[in-house]
């Protein structure tokens, strides 16, 4: 299976220009964490960078900065590493590991958005795997002990 399967299609975006108390915003209307920053063109939107809510506190917050006076752009954190559709589902979990990240802006073959795939949601696919498995074995074993009597 591949991250384009399993990714949500909903994705609350912002463009770099958006007043940072409107993105704070968005996450609050959307009970989201995060938003992908965009550069909207007429192929597409182009993902060129996340913001966090945590990114909120520490940049603007903690540093007693104006909200009103700041752009998403200026507190994304730039080149947000991007899972393409037909990415593994392991090879973005890994990517995600490296990097420290617990979520990624899914992107079709010409790099544009078309999803998000959160750690929650591969950790929920491999949950599910790994009961899979688990009962496979339950039901091997219950096999062999009814031709083992």
């Amino acid at each position: 299976m591949n991250v384009g399967e399993v990714c949500s299609r909903v994705v609350v975006f912002a463009e770099r220009d958006l007043p940072l108390t409107e993105a704070a915003r968005l996450m609050r209307d959307h009970h989201v964490g995060s938003l992908v920053v965009v550069d909207d063109k007429g192929a597409g939107r182009l993902p060129v960078g996340v913001i966090t809510d945590r990114d909120i506190v520490v940049a603007v917050v903690a540093k007693e900065v104006d909200p009103r006076t700041v752009s998403a752009g200026e507190v994304m954190a730039p080149e947000p590493a991007l899972a393409r559709e037909t990415d593994s589902e392991l090879d973005v979990l890994r990517t995600m590991r490296r990097r420290g990240i617990r979520r990624m802006p899914v992107v079709d073959a010409e790099g544009r958005l078309v999803g998000l795939i959160t750690l929650d949601d591969l950790l929920g696919l491999l949950a599910e795997e790994l009961g899979s498995l688990a009962r496979t074995v339950e039901t091997e074993q219950a096999a062999e002990a009814r031709t083992r009597r």
